[in-house]
């Protein structure tokens, strides 16, 4: 009688431990599941944000100007006509950068997609309709978006005002170190501006796969 005592004794602290191992498991599993759905949601702003970059900067804009800046200043090698051209072009372009950022969009109740550029009235759509958002006050113009038209003009500005062509063609004498530093340092900055203060504008370029993205959903 005296040994079956002792191992019912001997099994319950082991039932106990087996239990407390296993509840010490679980609390674990959920910690890393904190910690993972945490992980997961970093990562899903920095590349987020990351994708939105190609929408705020003038990554088309600087393509197409890089592709005609050559041809415009003949290689760096400018006269009179040349100059002008390259003006009109570059005024051209720094034109389409403020205006893509101006612009918003919205979808009617029918789902069908509107685009327009936001005034201090509301939006305006490009057709010219009647249609109207849903919250007209979200589409208005704010100062927020003055902000990010700014940040990407000042960032074509830096990239097309230094390229070699055009310092060859308006101002030989400049630094090379400030032609090939600056730049850089623009875009460096110009991109953490956007990534930490995001623009809602769902303008034209903006990315399909964002539609629906939760974390600058607008409120």
């Amino acid at each position: 009688m005296s040994n079956s005592t002792s191992t019912q004794e001997l099994i319950l602290p082991c039932d106990d431990q087996q239990q407390q191992q296993n509840e010490d498991d679980y609390y674990d599993l959920d910690d890393y599941d904190i910690d993972e759905s945490y992980y997961f949601y970093v990562i899903n702003a920095i590349l987020s944000g990351t994708a939105r970059l190609n929408v705020l900067l003038p990554t088309v804009t600087i393509l197409a100007f890089s592709i005609f800046a050559p041809l415009l200043t003949d290689d760096g090698e400018c006269n009179t006509l040349n100059r002008w051209l390259m003006g009109t072009f570059l005024t051209l372009l720094a034109v389409s950068c403020v205006f893509f950022t101006l612009t918003d969009s919205f979808r009617s109740a029918t789902g069908r997609l509107y685009y327009g550029v936001v005034t201090f009235r509301g939006i305006w759509t490009f057709n010219g309709g009647k249609k109207k958002p849903r919250m007209p006050s979200d589409y208005r113009l704010r100062w927020s978006d003055l902000f990010y038209a700014s940040l990407s003009l000042v960032s074509f500005l830096a990239f097309a005002g230094l390229h070699q062509d055009v310092v060859k063609c308006y101002y030989p004498a400049l630094p090379r170190k400030v032609t090939n530093t600056l730049p850089l340092v623009v875009g460096f900055f110009v991109s953490i501006l956007f990534v930490v203060f995001p623009s809602k504008r769902r303008g034209i370029g903006y990315p399909f796969l964002l539609q629906r993205d939760p974390f600058y959903s607008k409120t």
